[in-house]
Formats: C-alpha cells, structure tokens, sequence
C-alpha cells in the first residue's frame, strides 16, 4: 500500500474523492431500507457512519461492495462506476469486514490472509497444477505479504494458529488483516469493536489510524460513540434509511435531531395521547416510593350523600 503525498495533511476540501455514493436506494419490496443517499470518502480520510439500529447501515454498506444492487443510485470508485459483483469490487481496491466475522474458522491465521491475496495474483488453474517457477514466486510473495501484514496486526506469533482457537479481539484483527491482504485504496468496517472491551477498543482505534497512515481510506460503521468520535475526520448519520445530517464530531454531536433519533422524543405532560403511569403501590394503597397517597377520586357509580334534614334533592 502506497501512501498518497501528504495524506495526513491534506483536508477534506483538497483531497482525491476514492469512494462517491450518489442518491443510492436500495428497497426489498415494499420496504426501503435505503434511501437516496449521498456519501463521499476522500483519500487519506476516515469516515464514520453511525444511526440507530435498523437505520440502514449495514444494507448501505452491502450497496457499495456489491452484494446488493442498488435499485436506484450509482457508486463509484476513484472515478469508476462499481461493478455488481463482489469480487470484481475487491479486485477494484474495496475491501470490508463484516458485523459478524467470517473467517475460515479450520484454517490457520496465514492461511486466511493468503486466501485475501487472490485478486492480487496472476496465477491461474493450470500454473497451480503444474506448480512451475511462477507460481512458486507468486506464492513466496503472498506469503511475505501476509506475514507482513500479521506483523502490523500483532498476529504473527499465531500464524499457524486455527482461527477458531483466536480470541475474539483477535478474529477481528485477522478479519482486517485478510481484508488488507488485497491491498485496498478504500476498507470498509462494520462494527470493528463490537464486543470487545476499553482496552481491545483503543488497540482498534490505533491499528485504524495506522492503516490511514499507509494510505487507505476508511469508512466505519460504529455504534460506539466515542470511539467514532475520537477517530473520524467527519461522520455522517443515518435515521430510518436516510442521511439525517454530515459534518465534523462537533456538528453531529450539537445536532438536535441526532439526539433525538438516538434517545427518542420525550412527550410533553399536557400531549394528549400521552400515556399517564400511575407509581406503583404497596398492598395498602400506599405509593412505593413513600409519598403520601392522594384522595380517592368519587365513585361515579356510588350513590351520593343523602340530603340534610328536611330538605329534598330537587332545587326548590
């Protein structure tokens, strides 16, 4: 991976667009999970992408790595209008991780990164049978690449490891560390630290930084707000498949209406729908929390007090 001339420095005005999203739908019938959204991702730059759950992130993402074709929109890479198919997005220079990992759980931690390399080697099906010198050198430097890239992810002491015996804060480095392997201009992540605790977090929040370091672009879908907030150069917020609002942590965070999406609403006392939820009460009729009880209120069934002496209930 090659860095670009002053990626760290560059600001999102003066950067190459990598990654352009325009106005892309994506509906499963009558639903639409996405809806014309708009997304631009700049070279050297990490954008966050955040919202409530089933706002449509995850559907987003597999709109821009080709496992669902848009029904409206297009997206492009470095210019490129994406192909539909996953691997051609790939070999384009767009790589992902997923929200669950999906590793090859039998095979060991360099074989997963090597099977990232495929779109990088020339090697076809008679070269692998006949085994011959170009094959042997395609495959001694896709091992180098690979250990490479366990040595940046802190995963060579295990490269003959199973995937399955890693830790979990492991699997999810090795997930990355196979994406990388196909040496992407652009790496999506989908919940890179869910799961995992303070310090497995920071350590993420640094190997992300690190890659933008080498030169590849990042979009992260996080749920983990100062996690995101901490990382990204802007973050753009997703509510009910729509794009809500786009900026710096310090617009989104000022932003009413991100609030709102997040923690709902309130509804005032005097809305009238607004539902009334009387504390609870001890077997006595005593409120629980120790105020005193009110009066009850008359019984509209209850026959009313008798009349005084010598009067009537009619008005004379």
């Amino acid at each position: 991976m090659t860095t670009p001339p002053n990626a760290a420095t560059t600001t999102g005005t003066d950067r190459d667009t990598i990654l352009r999203a325009d106005g892309v739908t994506m509906r499963f019938g009558g639903l639409t999970a996405v809806r014309g959204v708009d997304l631009t991702v700049g070279s050297g730059e990490i954008v966050g992408l955040i919202g409530p759950n089933g706002a449509g992130k995850t559907t987003f993402f597999n709109c821009l790595t080709g496992l669902y074709v848009p029904t409206e929109g297009t997206v492009s890479y470095r210019g490129t209008r994406l192909s539909r198919k996953p691997h051609l997005v790939t070999q384009a220079g767009v790589a992902r991780t997923f929200q669950n990992i999906r590793l090859f759980a039998n095979m060991t931690v360099l074989e997963n990164v090597l099977v990232g390399r495929h779109t990088r080697t020339k090697e076809g099906l008679w070269s692998a049978l006949l085994r011959g010198p170009g094959f042997k050198k395609a495959e001694r430097t896709s091992e180098q690449r690979a250990m490479e890239l366990l040595e940046f992810t802190g995963l060579a002491h295990k490269r003959d490891h199973l995937a399955r015996n890693l830790p979990y804060g492991e699997q999810r480095k090795l997930e990355i560390a196979r994406a990388l392997a196909s040496e992407p201009g652009l790496l999506l992540l989908d919940e890179p630290t869910a799961g995992m605790n303070p310090q497995e977090t920071r350590a993420t929040q640094d190997l992300v930084l690190a890659i933008r370091a080498q030169g590849t672009a990042v979009l992260v879908i996080e749920h983990d707000m100062r996690f995101i907030f901490n990382l990204c150069d802007r973050v753009a917020v997703l509510v009910q498949g729509q794009k809500l609002i786009e900026g710096t942590a310090d617009v989104v965070q000022a932003d009413d209406r991100v609030i709102a999406a997040y923690l709902g609403t309130p509804l005032d006392d005097d809305t009238p729908d607004a539902p009334h939820t009387a504390p609870p009460t001890d077997t006595d009729g005593t409120p629980a929390d120790g105020t005193p009880a009110a009066d009850p209120a008359p019984d509209a069934t209850a026959p009313a007090d008798p009349p005084a002496q010598g009067h009537t209930g009619d008005t004379p």
